[in-house]
């Protein structure tokens, strides 16, 4: 397993933290996810063997949030 952090811009409220949670949650191979409103990040448990970085990332930008 790998964690990471994911800086996100656009994020303003609760609503926010729960679309970047369910979007990269659903996906395959990653564990866990905890979105810090605040700091404007996401911090991503996952395995590199089923799913990548770059994945993660355009799911969140799926979201309509800008990955930085």
């Amino acid at each position: 397993m790998e964690n990471t952090i994911i800086h996100v811009n656009g994020m303003s409220c609760q609503h926010c933290v729960k679309a970047v949670t369910n979007a990269v949650g659903a996906l395959n191979g990653v564990s866990d996810v905890e979105v810090d409103l605040k700091a404007k990040t996401a911090t991503v448990g996952f395995d590199k063997e089923k799913i990548t970085l770059d994945k993660i990332k355009a799911a969140i930008e799926d979201q309509g949030y800008n990955v930085v």
